[in-house]
C-alpha cells in the first residue's frame, strides 16, 4: 500500500514538473513579450499566431529549419548505414580483432567533443568545410558513430548464429547475409538508434556554433541564439521557436514509436 501511494505521488510530481514548463512554452508562444514578463503563468489575453508568422516571414528561422532537416537527415541516415555495417562485422568477429575494434569505438565514447574543438576547427578550415552543411554532416557522423556502433553491436550479438551458418552453407556472401537477414531482424534496434541520433543531431549547437558564421547556413538551435541578447531576451519568440523545433522530434517519435519501444525491450527476455 505504501509503495503504491509513493509511486502515485512520485508520478504526479514528475508529471507536474513536465507539464508546467511545457504549458509555459505553449502559452508563451501566443503571448507578447510584455505578457511573458508580467504574467508568465497566466493564459494569453488574446490568442494570436503573430509570433509564428514573424518567425517564418521576417526572421531567417525558416531557412534554419530547412538546414537542420538536411543536416539531421543525412547525418542520421549515413551514420545508421555505417554503424550497422560496423556492428554486424564486429558481432561476427569472435577473435581478438573484433574485441579490439569494439574497444576502439568504446574509447570514442570517453572523449568529449569539447576537447577537440581547436583541432577540429583547424582541420575543417584547412579542408574548406567551414560554413558548409556538408561539414556539419561529416562532424555529426564522426561524433555519433561510436555510440551507434556500441548500441547496435549489442543487438547483433543477440541474433542466433545458426541463421548465419545456414546462409553461408547456402552460399550467401557476408553482404547478402547483412542485407537480407541482419538488417530486417534489426529494425527495432535501428529504429531506437535512429530516434536517439535524431534528437542528438537536431539539438546540436556546439559544432554549428564553431563552424558556421553565415546566416543562410545556420541550423535551428543556432538561430535561437539570435533571440537572446546580453541585456534583453525575446522570450515570446524563443518559446515560439522552441515549439517549432520540437515538432520534428515529436513526429519522429510518433512514426517510430513501436520500433523505439521494441528496441528498448530487445534482449530483455531470452529463451
Amino acid at each position: 500500500m505504501i509503495y503504491k501511494v509513493s509511486r502515485i505521488v512520485s508520478l504526479v510530481i514528475f508529471s507536474v514538473l513536465i507539464i508546467i514548463p511545457s504549458l509555459i512554452v505553449v502559452f508563451g508562444s501566443t503571448k507578447t513579450d510584455s505578457e511573458v514578463y508580467n504574467k508568465p503563468l497566466a493564459l494569453p489575453e488574446k490568442w494570436s499566431l503573430d509570433n509564428f508568422r514573424f518567425l517564418f516571414e521576417v526572421s531567417n528561422v525558416g531557412r534554419s529549419f530547412l538546414n537542420s532537416l538536411i543536416v539531421t537527415g543525412f547525418s542520421v541516415t549515413i551514420t545508421l548505414i555505417l554503424a550497422s555495417m560496423c556492428a554486424f562485422a564486429i558481432s561476427r568477429m569472435i577473435t581478438v580483432t573484433g574485441r579490439v575494434l569494439f574497444s576502439l569505438f568504446a574509447v570514442g565514447l570517453a572523449i568529449p567533443g569539447q576537447v577537440n574543438l581547436v583541432p577540429i576547427f583547424i582541420l575543417f578550415n584547412d579542408l574548406q568545410l567551414t560554413n558548409k552543411l556538408s561539414g556539419l554532416v561529416l562532424i555529426n557522423i564522426v561524433t555519433t558513430l561510436p555510440i551507434s556502433v556500441f548500441i547496435l553491436t549489442a543487438f547483433f550479438k543477440e541474433l542466433p548464429k545458426e541463421m548465419y551458418e545456414v546462409s553461408e552453407v547456402d552460399g550467401a556472401t557476408p553482404l547478402r547475409i547483412y542485407r537480407s537477414i541482419a538488417l530486417p531482424l534489426s529494425r527495432p534496434a535501428m529504429g531506437a538508434t535512429a530516434i536517439f541520433l535524431f534528437v542528438i543531431t537536431w539539438n546540436e549547437l556546439l559544432f554549428p556554433l564553431l563552424l558556421i558564421t553565415d546566416n543562410d547556413k545556420r541550423t535551428l538551435p543556432l538561430s535561437l541564439l539570435s533571440f537572446r541578447g546580453e541585456f534583453f531576451s525575446n522570450y515570446s519568440m524563443i518559446f515560439t521557436a522552441v515549439m517549432v523545433a520540437s515538432i520534428p522530434m515529436v513526429v519522429m517519435y510518433l512514426l517510430m514509436q513501436r520500433s523505439f519501444i521494441a528496441g528498448l525491450t530487445a534482449g530483455a527476455v531470452k529463451g
